[in-house]
């Protein structure tokens, strides 16, 4: 327990220290939120606060990332921020996931994603006291490596016979992108960044999340994800900016988890505000410290690394 405790505070110094180094400030944004972000594979926690100005009750949602109000002080004119915060998602729980944990946040004005990747890996590697190489590879790339065949155009009867030539079940399958999310998990992703910092970017339009459509082709978002020993680390965007096409994709979230018999959840009109009055040309990514963690002290699950996980919280 003690040397992981050290281990832990020794990898955020080093954080602390990149981001200074670099001139970049670090932030504190609140947990708690009237709104929440409607991506159907993210649920959060949801609770309840009663008082003088809400005696009827309010609720309230754990934040799942910082990621809209830290926009905010960006729209704001904060300038390049980090943030080291704890972030909450119901239902996951697991060898790499848990309901509470630790999430580094930052995102630089004037790069964009590809500039990101780069010190993303900077600081990876300074995490991890290590020199790995870096290796970067586009989406419809990887499946053509690894599958044989264009995620984008290959008939979905194709991706079925693939999925049955690799023993996965098949069935409730109903978009391109469930199959696309099922290869991504199970046959692809444990083979990345085996002895390397391994960085997939240009993802479908149709898994953009919060990147910007790509200026060079409308069917591939400016969007990356950085792997290594078969783990994910991270996630980044080239960050949209737009605030009518950021309400239409919250919307068109919604209706999908209502389509999935899920909640519906509420908009945030302060981030949407924000974007109104100018989110500057930056991008931003999410990286999991605890599974950064995991990885530096070579431990097989996060409850080797939390200092108390859902087991004994």
């Amino acid at each position: 327990m003690c040397d992981r405790l050290r281990t832990r505070a020794d990898l955020l110094r080093r954080v602390r220290s990149f981001f200074d180094a670099r001139g970049v400030m670090e932030v504190c944004t609140p947990v708690l939120s009237r709104a929440a972000g409607t991506d159907p594979a993210i649920e959060p926690l949801r609770t309840r606060y009663t008082g003088p100005e809400h005696p009827r009750g309010l609720d309230l949602y754990l934040q799942t990332s910082p990621e809209f109000p830290m926009k905010r002080l960006l729209a704001a004119g904060s300038g390049p921020i980090y943030q080291i915060a704890q972030v909450f998602r119901d239902g996951e729980y697991g060898t790499r996931h848990n309901p509470e944990f630790s999430l580094l946040e930052w995102y630089r004005p004037g790069f964009d994603h590809h500039v990101l990747m780069d010190e993303v890996a900077a600081l990876a590697n300074a995490c991890l006291q290590s020199s790995l190489p870096i290796e970067k590879i586009a989406y419809v790339d990887l499946f053509r490596e690894h599958m044989g065949w264009h995620p984008l155009e290959a008939d979905l009867s194709i991706l079925e016979a693939s999925a049955r030539e690799q023993g996965l079940m098949v069935e409730g399958m109903a978009s391109r992108d469930q199959w696309l999310d099922l290869f991504m998990s199970l046959v692809i992703e444990p083979r990345l960044g085996k002895q390397s910092l391994t960085f997939i970017y240009d993802y479908p339009a149709s898994q953009a999340s919060l990147a910007r459509i790509s200026l060079h082709d409308p069917a591939l978002a400016s969007r990356f994800e950085l792997y290594h020993r078969g783990v994910e680390l991270a996630n980044g965007f080239h960050e949209l900016a737009d605030p009518v096409e950021q309400r239409q994709r919250f919307e068109q979230e919604n209706l999908q988890r209502q389509e999935r018999g899920q909640r519906q959840l509420p908009i945030d009109e302060n981030f949407l505000a924000a974007l109104e009055t100018g989110l500057p040309d930056c991008a931003g990514v999410a990286l999991g410290l605890d599974r950064l963690l995991m990885l530096k002290l070579n431990a097989s699950c996060l409850d080797d690394v939390l200092s108390f996980s859902l087991k004994n919280a």
